[in-house]
């Protein structure tokens, strides 16, 4: 029997930077929605623990042979398993698809082998625990607090990647201040995709300005899904991925359809948010 756990891309909707610790790690204060455009990671029985890994955006893990879905399985203490990755996120984007790979990953073991998920999956990543969530969430310190949000309006969004590696530590680098104004204590009940919007805007990704020093197209990216009607655009994560919202699916496709055709070279996806 063969079972299936979706790995949805995960967008940062903002990302202040709020201090850094002794330790070196960031703090963080961040707005984090998750997205139908996603990897797929499958689960059958085998006599040892194996991954492969398929799909179009295979080719990024090529060189990895000890990824975070391996990590998972074995912080899950399994061996007798044998995992297939459908992969669509590009690699190392900003929109979590290791991280969100990892938690598929503990969520499909903990279902087909009835062992409990592990306290403490921090150890994967700062992206994990808000990625086991993988609904709308606040994530804040170095991700391990989780907490629901109020039920945003509806939207949809375009994804864009310039295809081009951005260094997260380079980028933390060139981030001039790490101590940063949080989201507000508490955070609104949004009634409308417009009033949702115009809050949005008064947040930030700290990471965006210093990302575009160090990668210069993030910035062709922003304006090319400004010029394509989005409400609002800004960057994921460290990069290099961006986002547009738009108020409907018709809305976001079609400007998808018209990035794609005068960008073939980039990644660009419209979709949903889960």
């Amino acid at each position: 029997m063969i079972a299936t756990e979706h790995a949805p891309a995960k967008v940062n909707l903002a990302l202040h930077v709020t201090g850094q610790r002794a330790d070196g790690y960031h703090l963080l204060d961040s707005l984090v929605v998750f997205t139908d455009v996603g990897d797929v990671l499958r689960a059958s029985a085998a006599d040892d623990l194996s991954l492969t890994v398929t799909g179009p955006e295979a080719d990024g893990l090529s060189g990895e042979g000890d990824n975070l879905v391996l990590r998972a399985a074995r912080l899950m203490q399994v061996d007798g398993i044998s995992l297939k990755l459908e992969k669509h996120l590009p690699v190392a984007s900003g929109i979590g698809g290791g991280s969100s790979d990892a938690a598929a990953a503990l969520r499909l073991i903990s279902q087909q082998s009835g062992r409990k998920l592990p306290c403490d999956v921090l150890a994967l990543g700062a992206d994990v625990p808000v990625c086991m969530a993988a609904k709308p969430c606040r994530m804040r310190g170095i991700g391990e607090d989780v907490s629901a949000i109020s039920p945003l309006p509806k939207m949809a969004m375009v994804l864009v990647n310039p295809r081009v590696g951005v260094s997260t530590p380079a980028v933390f680098r060139a981030l001039a201040c790490k101590d940063n104004a949080p989201m507000p204590d508490t955070l609104p009940d949004w009634r409308d995709f417009a009033g949702f919007v115009q809050w949005l805007f008064m947040q930030r990704n700290d990471l965006q300005a210093p990302a575009c020093a160090v990668v210069p197209v993030i910035a062709d990216v922003l304006a090319a899904l400004d010029a394509a009607g989005a409400a609002l655009t800004r960057m994921s994560g460290s990069g290099a991925t961006c986002f547009g919202l738009f108020p409907e699916m018709d809305a976001a496709q079609s400007a998808a359809d018209r990035l794609m055709q005068s960008h073939p070279d980039w990644w660009v996806r419209a979709t949903a948010l889960l």
